[in-house]
C-alpha cells in the first residue's frame, strides 16, 4: 500500500502532463485526467495486472478508456509505468500529425492501448466483449493461464449512449464479474451539468440489470481501495461511481464544463501548481514519483514469470489459440462444401449456403465464437458444434445477443480484441445500420470480426421497405478497410467464408440471400473471390458487351446472356462478389476482366458507385416495397428480359 502523500504527488504528476500536453497542443480535454488521475493511481499503483516490459502478456488486466477524450490519462499512466514505446517527447507531441499520442487513443498506435476509443459508449461497450472472452477462455484452459479483470473508466456521455444499456444489459445477465466499470461521475458534460439533460439514476439502473454498484468519493484514496477490493470479490459486473471534480486543482474553472474540452491555459495552469504546490516547470515530471510509478509494475512480475512457464507447458495449441492462428488444414471440409455443390448443383439461398459453411467450419476452427441478434433461425448462424454461453457456464461458443445489435457489433470488437476468438454475428442486413458506429471502428482498429447479414435486398419481400436494404452496399464500400462480400452461390459463399476467417486486418461483412440461388460455378480449384470479380460465363466467341453482377443477380446476368446470344449477342458474364479486392488487383487484371467493350452493372441495391466499372447501371435508387420477391424484381427492372433489351441499347449507342 503507497504513502498518501507518495499518492497525491503520483497523481500530480499525472495532472500537469496532461495539463501541459493540452496547453501546447492547444486542443484537448483536461477535466477527465484531472478529476480522474486520483482514481487511476490507485488502480494503477496498487491493483492493474500489468507488465510493460511484455504488454501484450495475454494473462494482463485489460484497461479501457472508454471516455477517449481524456486521452491524456492514458497516454500519461503508459510513460510513468514505463512502457518503451511511449517517450517524454510523444507526450509533448500530443495531438499533432503523425505523433502516437493521438487526440483519442488509437489502436495500435501504442503498445499499452487494448482498443480504440473516442465514440462515448463504444469503449464500455467493447469491454464487455473483452471480459467474456476472458471467461469463456477461462472455463477453457483455467485459471493458471486466465483470469484477469477488465477495467473501464467511463463517463456520463458513455452512460447516456443507448449502446451501453445494451451491452450492460447482456453482462449483468452473463454475471460477468471480472468486469469493473469506474464511472467518472462529476455532473458535467459539454453543455453544462447532466442534470440539463439527464435525472436517470445509474446507480438503480445498473443494479436493476444485475450489476453490483458502489458510490464513493473519487478523491479518497481508501475508498477507491474499498471499491476495488470489494468489486473484486463480487460475483457480478460492478459499476463504481466516482463521485468526482472535473478538473481537479484548476482554481477557476474546476467543477465546470470550461475545463471539459478546452485547455484550461498557461494562466489558469500557473494557479494551480499553486494550489496544489507543485513547484516543478512544464513537462518537468519529479524524479522521485517517476521512480515510485515504475516501481508500481515490479509486483506483477513474479506472476508474469508464473504465466510464462504455465504457457509454455501448456504446449502449442494453447499459443495458437490465443494467437487466433487458424489450425492446419482447417478448410478441408470447407473445400468439400464447395466439391459436393459443384457435384449436386445445389440450388439454395446464400443464408442457407453459409450455415452449410458454418457446419464445416466450426468443428475446425476452436477460436470461432458465433451470435445473432435473436435472428438465428433466419440468419442459420447457429449450427451442430455450436454451445451457448450462459451465466452458470461459460464453456461455449456461442452468444446469445438478445435484440441488441448495437451491443453485438460492439461486444464482438471486445472478444476480437482480446484474443482466443474470431467473433461472427448475424442480422438482417438492413439492421447493421445499428453496429455501424462498431463496424466503422472494427474497420479503424484492423480487426478479424465476421459480419453475417442475411435478407441483403428486395428480395425479402413482404417485410417490405423499412427491411429491405438499398443503400448498405454502396455505404459499405465506401468505408476504409472492410471487405463487403456478396456471393452468388454456394462456392462464393464458401470462397468468402474463407477470404473472411484468413483476413487477421480486416473485418469482413457477408451480404446474403433469402431466395434460393442456382448453383453457377463449375470448379473450385481456386478461390477466385479473392480476387474480388471474374469472368464467371465467359462470351462464346467475341465478346460485345460485359454484364457485371453481384449475388442474386448473377443468375439473372447469365440468363440474359443465354437469350442475347439467341439474337447473335455475345456477351460475357462477371461476378464481382467483392469490389473491393477487386479494386486491390492489378490493372492489366481488371482489364482483362471487364473487357474493352461495353460494361453494364445489374445490382438490387442503390447505383451508387458502379460508374467506376460500368457505362450503364441497372439498380434500384428508391425504397423499396411489399410484395413477392419476383413481383418487386420485376417492377424495379431486374429481370433478364429488361437486362438484354438495356445491353442492346447500350451496345448500339457504342
Amino acid at each position: 500500500m503507497i504513502e498518501t502523500t507518495v499518492l497525491q504527488k503520483m497523481a500530480n504528476t499525472i495532472r500537469f502532463l496532461a495539463a501541459d500536453a493540452i496547453n501546447k497542443s492547444n486542443s484537448g480535454h483536461p477535466g477527465m485526467p484531472l478529476g480522474m488521475a486520483d482514481v487511476a493511481t490507485v488502480l494503477f499503483g496498487e491493483y492493474i495486472k500489468l507488465n510493460p516490459e511484455a504488454p501484450k502478456w495475454f494473462d494482463r488486466d485489460r484497461f479501457v478508456l472508454s471516455a477517449g477524450h481524456g486521452s491524456m490519462l492514458l497516454y500519461s499512466l503508459l510513460y510513468l509505468t514505463g512502457y518503451k514505446d511511449i517517450t517524454i517527447d510523444d507526450i509533448k507531441d500530443f495531438r499533432q500529425f503523425g505523433s502516437k499520442t493521438a487526440g483519442h487513443p488509437e489502436y495500435g498506435h501504442l503498445e499499452g492501448i487494448d482498443m480504440t476509443t473516442g465514440p462515448l459508449g463504444q469503449g464500455i461497450s467493447s469491454a464487455v466483449g473483452m471480459a467474456l472472452a476472458e471467461r469463456m477462455i477461462n472455463a477453457k484452459y483455467g485459471d493458471k493461464l486466465c483470469s484477469h479483470y477488465t477495467y473501464v473508466i467511463a463517463g456520463d456521455g458513455c452512460l447516456m449512449e443507448g449502446i451501453s444499456e445494451e451491452a450492460a444489459s447482456l453482462a449483468g445477465h452473463l454475471k460477468l464479474n471480472k468486469l469493473i466499470v469506474f464511472w467518472d461521475n462529476n455532473n458535467i458534460t459539454i453543455d453544462g451539468t447532466v442534470d440539463k439533460a439527464s435525472s436517470t439514476n445509474q446507480l438503480m439502473r445498473f443494479e436493476a440489470m444485475g450489476w453490483s454498484t458502489i458510490s464513493i468519493n473519487g478523491h479518497d484514496y481508501q475508498e477507491i481501495r474499498q471499491a476495488i477490493e470489494q468489486a473484486q470479490k463480487s460475483d457480478k459486473p460492478t459499476l463504481i461511481a466516482c463521485r468526482t471534480t472535473i478538473g481537479f486543482g484548476a482554481p477557476n474553472k474546476a467543477g465546470t464544463s470550461k475545463c471539459h474540452g478546452s485547455p484550461l491555459g498557461e494562466e489558469e495552469t500557473a494557479l494551480m501548481r499553486q494550489k496544489l504546490n507543485w513547484s516543478y516547470g512544464p513537462f518537468e515530471v519529479p524524479e522521485d514519483s517517476l521512480q515510485m510509478w515504475r516501481q508500481t509494475q515490479n509486483r506483477n512480475k513474479e506472476e508474469y514469470n508464473q504465466w510464462v512457464q504455465d504457457a509454455q507447458a501448456a504446449g502449442t495449441e494453447f499459443h495458437d489459440f490465443i494467437a487466433n492462428k487458424l489450425p492446419k488444414g482447417w478448410n478441408e471440409a470447407l473445400n468439400a462444401v464447395k466439391q459436393q455443390a459443384i457435384a449436386e448443383k445445389t440450388k439454395v439461398a446464400t443464408r442457407k449456403a453459409s450455415e452449410m459453411c458454418l457446419k464445416a467450419i466450426v468443428p475446425h476452427v476452436p477460436e470461432i465464437v458465433g451470435g445473432s441478434a435473436d435472428l438465428a433461425a433466419s440468419n442459420l448462424t447457429f449450427v451442430e458444434g455450436l454451445k451457448t454461453v450462459t451465466a452458470n457456464d461459460y464453456h461455449g461458443n456461442n452468444i446469445m445477443y438478445g435484440i441488441r445489435e448495437h451491443a453485438m457489433g460492439a461486444i464482438m470488437n471486445g472478444m476480437a480484441l482480446h484474443g482466443g476468438a474470431i467473433p461472427y454475428g448475424g442480422t438482417f442486413f438492413v439492421f447493421s445500420d445499428y453496429m455501424r458506429p462498431s463496424m466503422r471502428l472494427a474497420a479503424l482498429m484492423g480487426i478479424r470480426v465476421v459480419y453475417v447479414l442475411t435478407h441483403d435486398s428486395i428480395g425479402v419481400g413482404e417485410d417490405g421497405p423499412t427491411h429491405q436494404p438499398i443503400e448498405h452496399l454502396a455505404s459499405y464500400r465506401a468505408m476504409p478497410n472492410i471487405l463487403t462480400f456478396r456471393p452468388c452461390d454456394v462456392v462464393e459463399t464458401a470462397e468468402a467464408w474463407e477470404l473472411a476467417l484468413e483476413e487477421e486486418h480486416r473485418p469482413s461483412i457477408l451480404a446474403l440471400s433469402r431466395q434460393g440461388l442456382p448453383l453457377l460455378r463449375q470448379s473450385a480449384e481456386e478461390n477466385l473471390t479473392a480476387k474480388g470479380a471474374y469472368i464467371i460465363s465467359p462470351a462464346q466467341k467475341e465478346r460485345q458487351a460485359t454484364i457485371i453482377a453481384t449475388g442474386s443477380e448473377v443468375s439473372i446476368a447469365v440468363e440474359a446472356q443465354k437469350k442475347l446470344l439467341e439474337q447473335n449477342i455475345d456477351v460475357a458474364v462477371v461476378s464481382m462478389p467483392c469490389m473491393e479486392l477487386f479494386e486491390e488487383q492489378s490493372m492489366h487484371y481488371q482489364m482483362d476482366v471487364l473487357g474493352n467493350k461495353p460494361v453494364i452493372s445489374m445490382e438490387a441495391a442503390a447505383t451508387f458507385g458502379w460508374n467506376r466499372f460500368a457505362q450503364r447501371t441497372i439498380g434500384i435508387d428508391t425504397f423499396g416495397a411489399s410484395g413477392p420477391a419476383n413481383e418487386l424484381y420485376e417492377h424495379f427492372g431486374l429481370t433478364s428480359d429488361n437486362l438484354v433489351e438495356e445491353v442492346k441499347q447500350l451496345i448500339n449507342k457504342n
